[in-house]
């Protein structure tokens, strides 16, 4: 028998992992949380802003930042790296699933009422995270809302929720929103560096809510610990090896009772395939694993303002609106830290098929120098550019798995097409609305160039990939989040989503994580 180091190990400090952090340690439980990323501090958020090298992290190009871009055949995946996860580097919004999201034939064959079980939980993750309705509106908004208005729209333009303290402008006040046992806090100064990272304490990331409880509450942050084998324990709980994630220098072994993947939708199927197919360590992993990845329908587009505009006054996003059924819209401000950005940004072009596509964004291209010049060389770019957000509820998705590539002995993360089911990386309707949002503004209309020449979609709200299922044979994971044929392995974060959400899933893997921690039990013993 092992001695058991913590009652639940966490592995990842995003949404999911830092929920269940906090409400497992209320329970009376032993918790640790192990992350891969650094603690990220004002100081570094603000020299991520000025230089990319400290924004982005790849370590093999000697980048140390906390954004990070996974890079496929058929999405490009954005996502947070460092103590809070996703939170360092989201948008701050909040908003709950559509309707089609409860009723996804997914949900019906397992007989799971997430509309009625999540209610709580929703509320339980809004109060939480702070989440309270924009209450600015400036250029960008009144730009969007005239775009809503000419597609017929009108009725579905409103002001975003968002989780956000928006006090008095730049004044720090003690906290707010959990009697005095949060940190202070600073009202929002409307600089538009949501997802470059707030270095004014006023997003509410989860380093200042979920993270700060949990240490209170006796949680213990490792960061800069990247987790690699996982095996199971004689007689019950796992063992799980640590590494440092740039160095790749051996740092602890670590036995638990339960472990917790929470490592967004890449690391834990990175974790889940290397352990089942490389090391065979988790035999009875599903071969569903991967088998279904939702990119949540998206795309990504943008317009080049005249001189003279200014639309960076604002949070990042503060309005949205839907032009049909299927898709939803919303408007982001960008500040200098995201100026590495117009690298992918080219003119508007349409076209399914995706070779034809590339060959017309490259005449495009040569025919368009103006508006290429002014994209890659104007002054603060940032306050000329709004980017616009396209995501749908469609049942489109990819696969990820293990494979190798004809020059490389090693198999690493690789995606492929569902056929009938392919996620697009064109959008009619999101060239559509960033024409008509283009007229409106007298700017020019613009595509990302991975989706446009690389024809895939760029995301970063990837779901999925660890489906819900009655057994192994149909599902990674059951209703509880617990892994099939593994006792104690559970998944909670974005892959263990079963549906695409069609909006900003943050508040949905938020309240999912509260339900799997509501059904765990409490540590009797201590009380």
């Amino acid at each position: 028998m092992h001695k058991h180091d913590y009652d639940y190990l966490v592995i990842g400090s995003g949404f999911g992992g830092s929920v269940s952090a906090l409400r497992l340690a209320e329970k009376g439980w032993k918790v640790g949380v192990f992350e891969q990323g650094r603690r990220i501090t004002p100081k570094d958020i603000e020299a991520g802003k000025n230089k990319v090298s400290r924004y982005l992290w790849s370590p093999k190009l000697k980048c140390t930042g906390y954004l990070v871009q996974h890079f496929f055949k058929h999405v490009t995946i954005i996502g947070g790296i460092g103590v809070g996860g996703g939170s360092i580097v989201w948008a701050a919004v909040m908003l709950p699933p559509k309707k089609a999201f409860y009723q996804d034939p997914i949900l019906k064959r397992l007989k799971l009422d997430l509309e009625t079980e999540l209610a709580p939980h929703l509320e339980t993750a809004s109060r939480m995270l702070g989440v309270t309705t924009n209450p600015r509106r400036t250029e960008q908004d009144s730009l969007l809302q005239k775009t809503a208005e000419n597609l017929g729209a009108a009725e579905t333009f409103s002001a975003v929720p968002n989780a956000i303290y928006f006090g008095k402008p730049g004044e720090e006040r003690a906290d707010p929103y959990f009697g005095g046992q949060g940190p202070a806090r600073s009202g929002c100064q409307f600089c538009s560096g949501c997802t470059t990272g707030c270095m004014h304490g006023s997003k509410n990331a989860l380093y200042l809510n979920y993270l700060y409880l949990a240490e209170k509450a006796g949680v213990e942050i490792k960061a800069e610990h990247q987790a690699k084998r996982i095996a199971p324990l004689p007689g019950g709980g796992y063992q799980v090896n640590f590494v440092h994630p740039v160095s790749g220098k051996a740092l602890s072994t670590i036995n638990a009772k339960h472990v917790i993947l929470s490592a967004g939708v890449v690391g834990t199927l990175e974790l889940l395939f290397n352990n089942r197919d490389k090391h065979k360590t988790l035999p009875n992993v599903s071969p569903t694993l991967g088998k279904v990845v939702r990119t949540n329908s998206e795309a990504i587009t943008a317009i080049l303002h005249p001189k003279g505009h200014d639309v960076s006054d604002g949070t990042t996003i503060s309005t949205d609106f839907h032009p049909n059924t299927h898709t939803h819209i919303t408007q982001n401000r960008l500040d200098k830290g995201s100026r590495f950005m117009r690298l992918y940004m080219g003119p508007l072009v349409d076209g399914k098929n995706p070779r034809l596509r590339a060959i017309k964004t490259l005449f495009a291209m040569l025919g368009s120098p103006l508006l290429m010049a002014q994209n890659a060389f104007i002054r603060e770019w940032e306050k000329r550019i709004t980017v616009l957000t396209v995501m749908q509820d469609l049942d489109n998705h990819i696969q990820l798995g293990l494979k190798r590539r004809w020059w490389s002995p090693v198999k690493t993360l690789r995606s492929s097409r569902n056929p009938g089911n392919e996620a697009p990386s064109y959008l009619p309707i999101a060239n559509q609305v960033t024409r008509e949002f283009a007229k409106v503004s007298g700017g020019k209309p613009m595509n990302m160039l991975p989706e446009s020449i690389g024809g895939m979609s760029t995301t970063a709200h990837i779901l999925s990939g660890c489906p819900m299922g009655h057994s192994q044979q149909d599902g990674v994971i059951d209703t509880n989040h617990q892994v099939h044929g593994h006792p104690g392995l559970f998944v909670v974060d974005g892959s263990s989503v079963p549906a695409n959400i069609g909006v900003n899933p943050s508040l949905t893997i938020t309240a999912m994580a509260e339900r799997f921690a509501a059904n765990q039990p409490e540590n009797r013993r201590k009380k």
